[in-house]
């Protein structure tokens, strides 16, 4: 087990609310009054989840995407942020792309935050709200033995990005500036089982719904549409940043979005994801620790 995932198992014990679903899920969900609302957060380190040269318009884009992403896997739709801001070498051109991705988003309202001065690595944070426009609100729980699994699109493209950023030539767009998918995720609310998005690499996601499911998911290798060489395939299976809709729906269920069928649930096994029908060898993604 990782340092996170030892750390976010400590953390169950004291995260008891219902509304945060074990912290098993993408974002938390509250019910006030007769709406229900969908949390999340999430943080952004310089040197670990942007470049240290990075264009700061990009960072601020990127820091709103992740959150909304989240609030794209339960169906919502954004309503606010609340933004926690390191002062770094450029806050004006972050301010820039924090107004162009929240405009970009539905002109979510920034209603407020904190801001800190601080030597090191930049870090920013941000919380999403939004309002759940089905209900029950999805979970990456709820995969059952029969359930196929899909993706909305390919993987892979994030990883050229970077690439491409670091050596200064070529398309990085996918990497710096990421798009949720909100109106996918409305979509797929009222008929997946399960749902998440691809965030750390589809094997790791598949896995992490598998053990929130209890059961295994079989993910067939040369199905996962990818956006990569086909000698890469195995990276872009474990490569992050894409932030596609990662899904199951009962057998028979067709999408009412573009996605291709990657798998399938099966029994619980030992290992909670298997490639062609055997189990993982190496790591299954990316993980803090």
């Amino acid at each position: 087990m990782s340092a996170e995932s030892a750390f976010i198992a400590a953390l169950r014990a004291i995260a008891t609310h219902p509304a945060a679903r074990g912290l098993n899920d993408d974002a938390a969900v509250l019910d006030v009054g007769g709406e229900t609302l969908v949390l999340t957060h999430d943080t952004m380190v310089e040197g670990v989840h942007f470049l240290p040269e990075q264009d700061p318009a990009d960072v601020a884009w990127k820091l709103i995407a992740t959150n909304i992403s989240d609030l794209a896997a339960k169906g919502a739709q954004p309503l606010a942020v609340l933004l926690s801001y390191q002062l770094g070498r450029d806050d004006a051109a972050f301010l820039d792309g924090l107004k162009a991705a929240l405009r970009h988003y539905g002109d979510a309202a920034l209603l407020g935050g904190d801001t800190v001065r601080a030597p090191g690595p930049q870090s920013v944070g941000l919380t999403a709200i939004g309002r759940a426009t089905h209900r029950p609100v999805p979970s990456r729980d709820g995969a059952a033995v029969g359930d196929a699994l899909w993706i909305t699109g390919p993987v892979g493209a994030a990883m050229l990005g970077m690439e491409a950023l670091k050596a200064g030539t070529g398309d990085s767009t996918a990497y710096r500036r990421p798009i949720a998918l909100l109106a996918e995720g409305q979509r797929l609310a009222p008929l997946v089982s399960a749902i998440m998005d691809v965030s750390d690499g589809v094997l790791l996601d598949a896995s992490r719904m598998a053990i929130a499911s209890g059961v295994t998911i079989a993910v067939d290798r040369m199905a996962v549409p990818i956006a990569v060489p086909e000698q890469r395939r195995d990276e872009a299976l474990r490569w992050g940043d894409d932030y596609q809709l990662l899904f199951t729906l009962p057998a028979g269920i067709i999408p009412p979005c573009p996605a291709s069928r990657i798998g399938t649930v099966v029994e619980r096994q030992d290992t909670p994801v298997l490639l062609d029908g055997a189990p993982v060898s190496g790591r299954l993604g990316y993980e803090h620790g």
